[in-house]
């Protein structure tokens, strides 16, 4: 079951026993491994060298059978195998996909050279058809394939099994935003999403216009909602109370809350759950509002670097123009204040990210990172931005989890640990 296949071909043994060594006694004919194994985009390939190092050592017919479909935030990706007793790859079946295939045990004991075809059902579609394995059948692996689709899949289930319908999300401009609402026009439909443009006096035409062509590429609805003059009413009741103050994060704030609050009022007032569109780098070091621009009832991209956001675009646009050229290659900006830009908050996403993945996904302390030539400074500066705000992160929405380590349950830290200052 699941992670007893694992113990063998791993550096880090779950086990002291391998509990399929204790049933080799027994002489099985073939191995089934019954698995629930989460999605990351890179887990298949380290998958099918475990399953292929268990083949290797019992020179048994191995078939991994792995759960298809999101459970909130874990993605489960299909992707079952069957590995011949010479250790050879027999079939790999396509990734999130439910279906069936019909094996003959003794074509897989002679290997894929000797196979005829094989008949496969695909349950979305009812339909049987012949098939007729590859020298090396193999699924491609490409990064950002898997996350285009583990996220669809990822908002598709959240949505079909909470019997939930549509969706509604405040569209910048941005490359965040682009990206989140493409992927939900394609998950959900274009007819059940639906944004809001929110330009404030610090947002640019193209930022406005590069929303509109992006609603109108997709054919989702879009409202505009300027909210200056709701901005202006706050700063006007607060005036009194601020007296002597100069503008800093609190009216940048004040900004955001207020797009947040629209957004739950339209979320509210017809039904559609609001998408979180805050990315992985900004989730990480707390660039971003609670209650305002980090709302929402699922995170699509919080397990997904900025850098790798730029990826997904591209990927997204692989066929033709959808998010508007602008969108991608414009400086990054909340536009919050006048002529702002993420670079002036933040170190340039290229490097932060690198320094994140060492930090979170391969667990580097400090003196690892500026031994491996990262500035000292900035490691000492970005790791404490992840570490105080982790407040934040224990407040946002689940994140559809994507990568080897995730922010929620796959990463669990106190709030309150001095221990990391």
């Amino acid at each position: 079951v699941c992670e007893d296949m694992w113990n063998v071909g791993n550096d880090n043994p779950l086990y002291t026993i391998c509990p399929v060594d204790e049933m080799m006694s027994q002489k099985p004919d073939i191995l089934i491994n019954i698995s629930a194994s989460p999605f990351a985009y890179d887990h298949a390939a380290e998958r099918l060298e475990v399953m292929k190092s268990n083949t290797d050592r019992y020179k048994v017919p191995l078939f991994y059978v792995n759960q298809v479909g999101a459970q909130t935030d874990i993605i489960f990706d299909g992707a079952s195998l069957v590995i011949s007793p010479n250790s050879e790859l027999y079939d790999e079946m396509p990734y999130f996909v439910e279906s069936i295939r019909i094996y003959d045990v003794a074509d897989v004991v002679r290997g894929r050279d000797v196979a005829d075809s094989l008949q496969t059902a695909t349950d979305d579609h009812l339909s049987t058809i012949n098939y007729q394995p590859s020298t090396k059948y193999e699924q491609p692996k490409n990064k950002f394939a898997l996350i285009h689709e583990a996220l669809i899949m990822g908002l598709r289930d959240y949505f079909q099994k909470m019997n939930l319908k549509t969706a509604i999300l405040g569209l910048s401009g941005g490359i965040d935003s682009a990206v989140v609402v493409a992927l939900a026009a394609e998950a959900l439909g274009a007819h059940n999403v639906r944004v809001v443009l929110l330009p404030s006096q610090f947002s640019s035409d193209h930022s406005i216009n590069d929303a509109r062509a992006l609603a109108k590429n997709l054919n989702v609805q879009y409202d505009i909602l300027p909210i200056e003059s709701m901005f202006q009413s706050y700063e006007s009741a607060l005036a009194p109370h601020f007296l002597g103050t100069q503008f800093n994060i609190t009216e940048e704030n004040l900004q955001a809350r207020i797009r947040g609050t629209i957004l739950m009022a339209f979320s509210n007032k017809f039904g559609n759950i609001l998408l979180n569109t805050t990315n992985k780098s900004e989730m990480a070091v707390g660039y971003g509002t609670l209650y305002g621009d980090m709302c929402g009832g699922l995170s699509v991209l919080g397990d997904v670097y900025k850098t790798e956001v730029y990826d997904l675009a591209h990927y997204i646009n692989r066929n033709g123009e959808v998010i508007p050229k602008n969108s991608i290659e414009k400086p990054p900006s909340a536009e919050l204040r006048p002529n702002q830009k993420d670079s002036d908050s933040l170190p340039d996403y290229d490097i932060l990210d690198k320094l994140l993945y060492q930090y979170i996904e391969r667990r580097q302390g400090p003196n690892e990172l500026i031994a491996m030539g990262f500035d000292e400074k900035l490691v000492h500066r970005v790791l404490r931005m992840v570490n105080i705000n982790e407040f934040k992160r224990k407040q946002t929405a689940p994140v559809l989890r994507v990568s080897p380590k995730a922010f929620g349950e796959g990463r669990r830290v106190p709030i309150v640990a001095k221990y990391l200052a």
